[in-house]
């Protein structure tokens, strides 16, 4: 389980070794400086937003229905680790009696259908009410799922090999790094297993949301964009107080090689747009998702 770490603002603007050990500590758990000179705990900070997207009805928080468990317990099922179109079926043929982690995929979606389809579900998200919501499925339906609180960059309450498939829908857009995620994902994968993920398109970040919001696209940012590093402080500050999930894009080459760097084999690749109710100017040139299906090679002579 990740701790977060969390220091006073005069630590972080003394100079002693003591300190500087510290902000070090800070920088490697995502501890970052705010605008008045403290630190904002991103881990922390999404948690608690995350938990108000589940009040405010986030499309990511709506579980599914009664419905689409008894049809996937029949065999007729999808995902989505994108807004749009669903996983194909070829990468996942089959997930009777799979051990199958859901990695920063709470919200009642993926893990429901996959525990009705035969499988043995894990979720771990950093959202306790994110997770309440898988739990609350489990006992309404009887479905195997087990719910986990932490971060998807640290996984160390699993042992190694310890899952078949992972399925890891758009999230890593929450961490300021997506590294350690491909790695954490690749060690509890067994042999042969598969990673299952979706994420954004980068170009996304370059526009001022704003504006896109509004209607309008005007480059602003250069990449790789961090809502900590590439807004005002005034900016910061309002995202704080709407308790509004803190964002960070990540290079094609984090992305993508990535994986590959990790130890994955990229098998497959789809892209997708955001739904045209997002009214998101973007979609009509380009899309805006990307999901890969990367495996885990089987080790020499078997797995």
């Amino acid at each position: 389980m990740h701790t977060s770490v969390s220091l006073a603002t005069d630590c972080l603007t003394s100079r002693c070794s003591r300190c500087g050990e510290l902000r070090r500590a800070a920088e490697r758990h995502g501890v970052s400086r705010t605008e008045s000179g403290g630190i904002m705990d991103i881990l922390e900070h999404n948690k608690v937003a995350w938990d108000a997207q589940v009040d405010l009805g986030n499309r990511w928080t709506v579980p599914v229905s009664g419905q689409d468990i008894a049809a996937a317990r029949r065999g007729d099922w999808d995902i989505f680790l994108t807004p749009m179109k669903a996983v194909p079926r070829a990468w996942l043929p089959s997930v009777e009696r799979c051990r199958v982690l859901c990695l920063a995929s709470g919200g009642g979606q993926q893990a429901p259908i996959l525990a009705a389809a035969g499988a043995t579900v894990t979720v771990l998200d950093n959202s306790p009410k994110q997770l309440e919501r898988d739990a609350e499925l489990a006992r309404a339906h009887g479905l195997a799922i087990e719910t986990v609180r932490g971060d998807m960059a640290d996984l160390n309450a699993f042992r190694d090999g310890n899952f078949e498939i992972i399925v890891h829908p758009m999230s890593n857009c929450f961490v300021p790094d997506v590294k350690p995620v491909w790695a954490e994902a690749f060690r509890v994968l067994c042999p042969g297993g598969r990673l299952l993920a979706g994420f954004g398109n980068p170009i996304v970040y370059v526009f001022d949301q704003d504006l896109q919001a509004a209607g309008r696209l005007e480059m602003r940012h250069r990449l790789p964009y961090s809502d900590i590093d590439s807004l005002s402080p005034r900016e910061i500050f309002k995202l704080r107080e709407a308790g509004t999930p803190l964002e960070f894009s990540h290079t094609l080459e984090d992305l993508i090689g990535g994986q590959l760097a990790a130890g994955f084999a990229i098998t497959g690749m789809y892209e997708d747009r955001d739904k045209p109710a997002d009214k998101k100017p973007l979609n009509d040139y380009t899309p805006t998702c990307i999901a890969t299906c990367a495996l885990k090679p089987k080790q020499q002579g078997g797995g």
